[in-house]
């Protein structure tokens, strides 16, 4: 990209940008499922903690990797190099398959609210069987291209963005006007119990302030360059953590913390605040759930596609074969897109087998969707905590702070992270045969599978090596 390009975006974009990547109603709500009010200052801990720090690191990679487009790829390749930059990229699209697991009964939840007025109740296996069909619907149109997706998607988020800050502002002024919450907003409620299964949660924690490497490709691309982008940032992470206490603070005034579910929560409060202000709740039923489904329905096509074609185009080329990474006239590899659906089945059926409800099942897959979304950072961490060991003396315009301050910032995230991902990974509670098959047994195979792809990649090359020097000689 050209110098004439590049810094073109405002302070106010970065912020919007920011909003939009990392804050979700339904994350408050999954929260407030499994942990009440204490999720309210974990919110909190995890912006300043996490989302700050994370997007600085990823903004000294940017940095240091001028002249690439700052794919994760690159920023780990220049600490680590090539196999861990490889697992890094591999990791986040890795991701995206447990992402999928969550996501598609939400679709198929928000839908019956759109188009019923209510949630109506399927089975784990009617769901599971629901979501391999949409899932599928997905994977078609995303790989025949979805033109309309990008203005939808624009539309219903903002229209989430204004449902949510309404709600704050509605139930905040019952709060005022005198109403008794459904739970009781209390010092007690609101102080975490220190225990595994709340370690377990705050990876649900820290995948909702998740966002920032999306956001950090931008730092050379603002007015002002770095101290604005840290500014915007600073400023962006403390906005997005009040917003998300708040959030919680608010989120049983009319509906107990029991009743929620995971699959139409947003609009089971919304419910009760038409309820509160006599208004009708079918219709407010219908209204969020147009707005959800919509919404969710854009962002399952985008994730279907984008992640596919951003792994397979940026890691180096012969590790996958060309058919796989080969484009379509759309310019999606197809051929990944739907080794991707029959990846994800599987990862669909195994949770449902163990899961005697939808709510268990939603519990499962986000538990698990949380502790994956924990491989990615840790990745980009652990690189950025060699680089400041190892690699300091290289050149770059932006560091997060001294030697010291950053080996020491990212060995505390290091250490938070490790201690998230095996409390989420082995949930109190959990059948015992869904941890092993699909907690453990999931991530194992995967990685196994990267690490094995990787040392053929490096035996071709160096297959390929001597009958090079013989050409060269001939």
């Amino acid at each position: 990209m050209s110098e004439s390009k590049r810094n073109t975006i405002g302070k106010f974009g970065l912020l919007s940008m920011t909003f939009a990547a990392v804050y979700s109603f339904n994350n408050v709500i999954n929260n407030n499922i499994e942990i009440g009010l204490s999720s309210t200052p974990m919110f909190f801990i995890a912006t300043l903690l996490y989302f700050i720090p994370f997007c600085l690191i990823i903004a000294e990679f940017v940095s240091l990797n001028k002249n690439s487009e700052a794919g994760v790829y690159a920023w780990v390749k220049s600490s680590l190099g090539g196999r861990w930059a490889f697992l890094a990229a591999y990791t986040y699209w890795f991701v995206n398959l447990f992402f999928f697991t969550s996501l598609l009964p939400r679709v198929i939840a928000y839908a019956s609210y759109a188009f019923l007025g209510y949630e109506y109740i399927f089975t784990p296996t009617t769901t599971t069987i629901l979501s391999i069909i949409l899932f599928a619907g997905a994977t078609y149109v995303s790989t025949n291209g979805a033109k309309m997706l990008g203005p939808i998607t624009s539309v219903t988020s903002s229209f989430m963005l204004v449902l949510t800050l309404s709600y704050i502002i509605l139930a905040g002024a019952a709060v005022v006007g005198g109403i008794e919450p459904a739970d009781p907003i209390t010092v007690e409620a609101l102080t975490p119990q220190i225990n595994w299964a709340f370690f377990g949660v705050t990876a649900w924690i820290f995948m909702a302030a998740g966002g920032a490497e999306s956001v950090s490709v931008y730092v050379n691309d603002i007015k002002g360059g770095h101290k604005a982008f840290v500014r915007v940032i600073i400023f962006a992470g403390i906005f997005i953590g009040g917003l998300y206490c708040v959030s919680s603070v608010l989120m049983n005034v009319f509906v107990e913390r029991e009743a929620l579910k995971f699959t139409g929560g947003s609009v089971q409060v919304f419910e009760g605040l038409a309820r509160h202000y006599g208004l009708s709740e079918i219709m407010m039923n219908r209204f969020v759930g147009v707005v959800s489904f919509t919404a969710m329905l854009g962002s399952l096509l985008m994730w279907t596609a984008t992640p596919v074609k951003i792994f397979f185009s940026e890691i180096p080329a012969g590790i996958f074969g060309e058919k796989t990474v080969k484009l379509n006239k759309n310019g999606v590899p197809a051929r990944a897109a739907w080794a991707q659906f029959f990846i994800v089945i599987p990862l669909l059926i195994v949770p449902m087998l163990g899961s005697d409800s939808v709510q268990e099942l939603m519990s499962t897959v986000i538990n698990m969707t949380a502790a994956a979304s924990m491989l990615p950072p840790l990745f980009i961490m652990i690189a950025y905590l060699n680089l400041r060991l190892k690699l300091d003396h290289l050149p770059r315009d932006f560091k997060m702070g001294s030697r010291t301050t950053g080996i020491v910032m990212v060995s505390i995230l290091i250490g938070i992270f490790s201690i998230g991902f095996l409390a989420s990974t082995f949930p109190t509670g959990a059948d015992i045969m869904t941890i092993i098959f699909y907690n453990v047994g999931g991530i194992v195979i995967f990685l196994g599978y990267a690490w094995w792809k990787y040392n053929r990649y490096e035996r071709q090359l160096a297959a390929e090596q001597p009958t090079l020097a013989t050409a060269t000689n001939d």
